[in-house]
């Protein structure tokens, strides 16, 4: 595994120059890119600096909107083809989304059967670029509290759909957030592997905050709190011989003020804190 930088993720709002730059400067081996990044600067522009800085495409998201109507569907599956082709070129060969954990009008069984064959038609495309899709489910109990149809939200209902959509190269985004705020254990950790691993999120929740009404989008940096077991969740990744990314998702206020160069040193800091936590 290796640390890679998604300054989206801290809050930090810099042109992919700059990004590149500060990934550089604190020993990132990787960053998150975009079709936007692309668009502005060009496919050779993006690999010349990636190169230039010794910087793997770490990650991507998906241009598809599969949680909403077949038109909106649709579209974005109009665009996959170009999008896979150019991240096949930039070397990004894993591509990540979330999960709503609910929906408005369908019930868990018309959901999952529309996720499948709609996650399916991704990975099939995605898969003549030899490019991996990674989900990632959302956790929290206060996300799903009062909704009529609570959908996916833990390891167990993500194992489902990906046995039932049966791709290769379909897997995790795994969150220590959404790991620790879904009630999973280290024991449901050891249900994964390197092969259904994509994608790797870490981060702490807030201290004298129950589990069950953690709030998403109120965390902390990685190893800040101690409330998450980061141990257990590095020493799982390091178990499964994960080969991936990781990348520090803290939505931190206090990391939002810094100074972006800031920002990103304390990001790298936390990542380094947490690395060899879980050794045998």
């Amino acid at each position: 595994m290796y640390r890679a930088l998604s300054t989206g993720a801290i809050g930090v709002q810099v042109p992919f120059e700059e990004a590149v730059r500060l990934a550089a400067l604190n020993s990132f081996e990787g960053i998150r890119v975009s079709m936007a990044d692309v668009q502005k600067l060009g496919v050779h522009q993006v690999r010349r600096l990636l190169q230039d800085n010794r910087l793997v495409a770490a990650v991507s998201g998906t241009p598809v909107n599969f949680q909403r109507d077949d038109a909106t569907f649709d579209e974005g599956m109009g665009r996959l083809p170009s999008f896979a082709q150019t991240m096949a070129d930039l070397g990004c060969t894993r591509i990540i989304a979330w999960i709503l954990p609910w929906h408005e009008t369908l019930s868990y069984e018309d959901q999952f059967e529309r996720l499948r064959a709609r996650t399916a038609r991704i990975c099939e495309e995605l898969a003549r670029h030899d490019l991996r899709y990674g989900l990632e489910f959302i956790g929290p109990e206060t996300m799903r509290s009062g909704k009529l149809h609570p959908f996916i939200h833990d390891i167990d209902g993500l194992l489902e759909l990906i046995e039932a959509v049966g791709a290769d190269n379909l897997g995790f985004l795994l969150d220590s957030w959404h790991w620790y705020t879904s009630g999973g254990t280290p024991e449901d950790l050891e249900k994964l592997s390197d092969a259904l691993v994509v994608a790797v999120h870490v981060n702490d929740a807030p201290r004298g905050v129950r589990c069950e009404d953690q709030i998403d989008q109120v965390r902390a940096m990685p190893g800040e709190t101690g409330v998450v077991d980061i141990a257990a969740f590095m020493g799982a990744l390091r178990g499964m011989d994960y080969s991936g990314p990781v990348v520090a998702e803290p939505f931190s206020d206090w990391v939002r003020a810094l100074p972006p160069e800031e920002a990103v040193a304390a990001t790298a800091r936390s990542l380094t804190r947490i690395w060899s936590l879980g050794d045998e």
